[in-house]
């Protein structure tokens, strides 16, 4: 069953996608920001719409009390799927992503993301990059979109962890954003780059607003960490069994 509904799932992207951001480029190619931005939430809610109910893939919100409701953040996320590139945007409504510049290339799905008002970077730039995500990110932060960063640069295969880049902490102590910690575990339900998706319900939790006021980057990437990775462990104690537990943030 679960192969059947990964397969219509797959199909129905395949058919919709194409004409849906063709017209997308066509229509908002030169509207205002926010208008761009809010044109893509038609295909996010339809395409959740299907995990949730062909797919199978529902989940369990925890911590909502720590979503700030006026003010925008800096989301630093664990990210283990596409999955979670969908949810966050229904959790958090306008959120923007960081993405790298070359996701742009990817026919009609990059096309469409290349006329929305995303943060894209290129990771090879080295002190450019930073540069870049701190010019943007300031700019998108100050007209009040929050920003979701996946500090692990890539999807890490549930119960590992790569290594927390700066990028996100710097753009939040640099404009004085507060950075919210998210841990999930969608990996678990549907993998890297797997065309099998598995029903289940994915436990997204919440973190306490980090506060980055008075902290240095490498101090707020340290507390977001271990916050996430402590998190994982109490959402999927069975891939952490024979692992130590990760280290709390300071009081």
């Amino acid at each position: 069953m679960s192969v059947l509904r990964s397969l219509l799932f797959f199909l129905i992207l395949i058919v919709v996608t194409p004409p849906f951001t063709t017209l997308q480029i066509l229509l908002c190619f030169w509207m205002p920001h926010r208008w761009r931005r809010m044109s893509v939430a038609p295909w996010v809610a339809m395409t959740n719409w299907l995990v949730k109910h062909l797919l199978g893939i529902k989940y369990e919100l925890r911590g909502a009390e720590n979503m700030p409701k006026d003010r925008a953040a800096v989301v630093l996320c664990k990210h283990q799927s596409a999955w979670e590139t969908l949810i966050l945007q229904e959790l958090f409504p306008g959120i923007l992503f960081v993405w790298k510049k070359e996701l742009k290339l990817i026919p009609f799905f990059g096309w469409a993301l290349a006329v929305t008002p995303s943060i894209s970077i290129d990771r090879s730039a080295g002190k450019e990059a930073m540069k870049s995500l701190l010019e943007q990110g300031k700019l998108r932060l100050g007209q009040g979109y929050s920003i979701a960063i996946f500090p692990e640069g890539t999807r890490a295969a549930p119960g590992t962890q790569r290594r927390y880049k700066i990028g996100g902490a710097y753009l939040a102590t640099e404009t004085g954003a507060p950075v919210l910690p998210v841990a999930l575990n969608s990996g678990e339900f549907w993998g890297k780059n797997s065309f099998l998706k598995e029903p289940g319900v994915v436990t997204v939790s919440i973190g306490p607003l980090i506060e980055t006021a008075g902290l240095s980057a490498d101090e707020v990437n340290s507390r977001a960490e271990a916050w996430i990775e402590g998190e994982m462990r109490r959402i999927s104690p069975h891939l952490y069994e024979s692992q130590k537990p990760a280290a709390q943030p300071a009081a």
